[in-house]
């Protein structure tokens, strides 16, 4: 019984039936947000709601039952029951954040959605070797943040005025946002600043943060070839396997050959047996002189 609920829980078009329950009521969440839906609505989208939860649940009770104990060994069923788990709290009015968290359903997707699972997986696997890089972006930062603090925080103190916002700022502009806008600022009271900021862009935006890409997709590239190698076990021991099965019918089918050759044999030998004895016991006629 357990197996051909197991079989029906891995079948494509379970997968999609709570892919859609997840999108519809990823849906009706966030129509929660519109006070002229709630009014109009109000009461259908708490019915959906309702009903997707109970989905989950269901489904998370019968994955238990299939799977036994080795549903809780794997991560992504974990993460799927918290997220149920959190879904489940009682929802008070004054919980605002508890009711907030029920958009958390829509991240079940990364669970069901092998795609996003991959994705995921991969920067799992990439965060340690993500921790240098962030070590050496965190020394640049400082380095430079000090620095800033010194050269300008008389001219620019909005930006560099101690070291905490020279940090912001300088994080500010790694990331691309109105950088120009305060160089120009600076340039205006130290005409030689650009050096010192088109370096840290040089640096930080065009060399550590393209050091994070290049991690995330090497990451991604390592757990796409342990996928393809994992999958092409898989496809030589199913071979394997079908190959053995295919032996042993070959040999039951030689032996019921042989068996039945063999019976064939004995019945034409006893059968040619009392023949001969006949024709040896039959009295010679003489013939008529």
């Amino acid at each position: 019984m357990r197996e051909r609920v197991r079989a029906a829980l891995e079948t494509s078009r379970f997968q999609q039936l709570i892919i859609a329950v997840i999108v519809i009521n990823s849906a009706t969440l966030g129509l929660e947000t519109s006070a002229t839906a709630v009014e109009n609505y109000g009461t259908a989208l708490m019915v959906v709601d309702h009903l997707a939860l109970y989905i989950f649940v269901a489904e998370l009770c019968v994955k238990i039952y299939a799977y036994g104990w080795r549903f809780f060994r794997n991560p992504w069923s974990l993460f799927d029951t918290a997220i149920v788990a959190i879904s489940l709290m009682p929802m008070a009015e004054g919980l605002s954040v508890l009711r907030a968290l029920r958009i958390l359903r829509a991240l079940r997707l990364i669970s069901v959605v092998p795609s996003l699972r991959k994705v995921v997986t991969a920067l799992l696997v990439a965060v340690p070797g993500m921790t240098s890089i962030v070590l050496l972006l965190g020394l640049v930062l400082y380095v430079t943040a000090v620095m800033g603090t010194k050269l300008y925080h008389l001219t620019a103190p909005e930006y560099f005025g101690d070291l905490p916002t020279s940090l912001f700022t300088l994080f500010q502009m790694m990331t691309g946002d109105a950088w120009s806008d305060i160089t120009r600022e600076v340039m205006a009271q130290h005409p030689s600043a650009w050096v010192f900021f088109v370096v840290f862009m040089l640096v930080c935006t065009f060399v550590v943060l393209n050091l994070f890409i290049a991690v995330v997709v090497s990451a991604m590239e390592e757990e796409h070839a342990e996928e393809s190698v994992k999958a092409t076990q898989d496809l030589g021991v199913a071979v394997l396997t079908e190959l053995a099965e295919l032996r042993a019918e070959m040999r039951e089918l030689r032996e019921k050959v042989s068996t039945t050759s063999g019976d064939s044999d004995q019945h034409l030998n006893g059968s040619s047996l009392p023949a001969t004895r006949s024709n040896r016991e039959r009295p010679r006629q003489k013939r008529p002189r």
